[in-house]
């Protein structure tokens, strides 16, 4: 199933039923007086989050949902039947935004609680309602109102409790191989791995932890190098970030170098993101000896300004893996532990979370810009009739 993290819909909510303008007529009664019934009300539209979704891929082919409007009064007192409601099903952990407004509706991060995005238009009133002691004959009734229309852009990212982070080829498909179940591709080239993907790790009977993997990050991500920052935005939901450093580059290129740089595009991503909990992972240690590794590992904590501890491991070999992954499910325990006890903890997280949705929703657009630039440039270039191609 193609991965699709983005989508844009149109919601309509179902309009309001006119009341009825009708008198009763009955043999042997004269002047029935009033019997027009009011309107139905409209559905509204509501979206849910739903765990066995994992992409907004169908919204690519069914962008617009209408619910049901509401049945017009009839004669009778009889009240016209309401529209259905519509529940539309989105996976769990996507952004609803207003794009008319920029407005964050919800961050639906809770399965099965729907949120209403498009509200029903009120019912209207029959003739009956106007009835009073000096007019005995109303032929007055309201029309229901529209019901609400919004163009709504839906972000999705991922809900894992581990998201790994580095430069192309630094080993974050390999270990997430290594670790979970999860079978991402890997090879030696950089971009491998195109579209995100999730391995569930299990350290015992009901102890697992999710890991993210994403596509690297390079320097200049944020003028649209690379996949720019796409992806990143998969991380926002973690509880905790695992930074992958190659010991050894295939480009040649310095690793602590290569580790300050990723901080820097992190920072430039969203500062709450880069705010996170850290582990820094020096991956491919066996390449090296192991004076060189502690070497390497001194200059990057003193390039980083980093003080805490640094895991040293291969993940193709798995070594150092299994204590790596013990000390992140201890984390994550803890973590769990103070959302469940702790309600200020928690909403604490839950106010990170609406100011990631808001920093990456900025950071999105603005990327969108500049490569929206890069192509009016190219065609601009191409257009030119001075210009030609050099092979």
């Amino acid at each position: 199933m193609k991965f699709v993290d983005e989508a844009e819909i149109v919601v309509e909510a179902g309009n309001g039923g006119s009341g009825c303008l009708s008198f009763r007529r009955e043999k042997y009664i004269e002047r029935g007086g009033p019997d027009g019934g009011d309107g139905g009300r409209g559905g509204s539209v509501f979206l849910v989050a739903e765990t066995d979704l994992n992409t907004l891929v169908d919204f690519r082919f069914q962008p617009r949902y209408r619910a049901q409007k509401g049945q017009a009064g009839m004669s009778r007192n009889s009240t016209g039947g309401s529209g259905d409601d519509l529940y539309v099903r989105v996976p769990i952990g996507t952004s609803i935004i207003d794009i008319d407004t920029e407005e964050l509706i919800a961050d639906l991060s809770v399965p099965d609680k729907p949120i209403k995005v498009a509200q029903g238009g009120k019912h209207g009133m029959g003739n009956a309602r106007f009835k009073t002691s000096t007019n005995r004959a109303p032929r007055k009734i309201t029309k229901g109102t529209q019901g609400e229309v919004r163009r709504l852009q839906l972000q999705l990212r991922l809900v894992a409790d581990v998201g790994l982070l580095g430069m192309p080829n630094a080993g974050k498909s390999t270990l997430i191989r290594s670790v979970s179940a999860a079978t991402p591709k890997v090879a030696d080239y950089p971009f491998t791995t195109l579209v995100p993907s999730l391995g569930v790790v299990s350290r015992g009977i009901e102890r697992s932890f999710v890991m993210a993997d994403i596509p690297g990050l390079i320097e200049g991500a944020a003028e649209g190098a690379g996949l720019g920052f796409r992806f990143l935005k998969h991380l926002s939901r973690t509880s905790l970030l695992l930074h992958l450093v190659d010991v050894l580059p295939v480009d040649g290129t310095d690793p602590s170098e290569n580790a300050k740089k990723i901080v820097a595009e992190l920072k430039k991503f969203s500062v709450t993101l880069a705010g996170k909990k850290v582990f820094l992972v020096l991956n491919k240690t066996d390449l090296i000896d192991f004076d060189q590794l502690m070497e390497l590992k001194a200059e990057v904590c003193s390039k980083l300004g980093w003080k805490d501890s640094v895991y040293c491991i291969s993940a193709i070999s798995g070594e150092g893996c299994a204590d790596l992954c013990e000390d992140l499910m201890r984390h994550i325990d803890s973590h769990r532990k103070q959302i469940k006890d702790d309600s200020f903890y928690a909403e604490e997280q839950e106010r990170q979370e609406f100011a990631m949705a808001f920093e990456i929703r900025n950071t999105i657009e603005a990327d969108k810009i500049i490569r929206a630039d890069k192509r009016q440039n190219i065609k601009n270039f191409s257009d030119d009739p001075d210009f030609e191609w050099v092979d």
